[in-house]
């Protein structure tokens, strides 16, 4: 989207409570076999991936941060930072797949929906916040890391991102 160009900030905040609502209505209809069972394509359970799926939205929180010190630093510091990134993808990819196995422990089934509905009115409250010039920030990303990760995302980019993780990973769940 051009600068200047006002953002949809409804319609992303739309596509937040869509995916709050979609995980709680998993959450509400996997059984225990559900949750333990093989993912589809992971190496995770279906817990551990649900886990995962609301860590994509976690993950944007200090994003948000992030693209609001690198946006602001000379032109090339966040494309050298996200080359560095890159380089890195093989540690990144193991701590990963570890960090969402062991979170799930944390904030496994029963506490899931509680922490994911703090993470979406955060992210709500975030978003009322932010002018159309913050918005239209953006920064250089290690586009190994994800493939919904593009070469440069604009803050509101960064904000429609979850979404799309969070509908692959669905597509990937074992639940009957």
């Amino acid at each position: 989207m051009p600068e200047g160009q006002p953002v949809d900030r409804g319609a992303i905040a739309a596509d937040l409570e869509r995916a709050r609502r979609s995980l709680h209505e998993l959450l509400g209809r996997a059984s225990a076999e559900d949750f333990d069972r093989r993912s589809n394509g992971t190496r995770w359970t279906n817990e551990q991936l649900l886990f995962h799926m609301v860590f994509g939205y976690m993950v944007v929180r200090r994003l948000l941060l992030l693209i609001r010190v690198l946006s602001r630093l000379p032109y090339g510091a966040s494309r050298r930072f996200a080359r560095a990134l890159d380089a890195a993808t093989p540690v990144f990819d193991e701590v990963n797949y570890r960090g969402s196995a062991l979170a799930a422990r944390v904030y496994d089934r029963r506490r899931m929906g509680r922490h994911f509905d703090r993470i979406i009115a955060s992210l709500q409250r975030r978003l009322a916040r932010e002018t159309d010039a913050d918005l239209h920030r953006g920064m250089h990303f290690p586009v190994r890391w994800d493939p919904f990760f593009t070469d440069y995302m604009t803050v509101e980019q960064l904000y429609r991102y979850p979404r799309r993780h969070f509908d692959f990973h669905r597509r990937q769940l074992t639940l009957d």
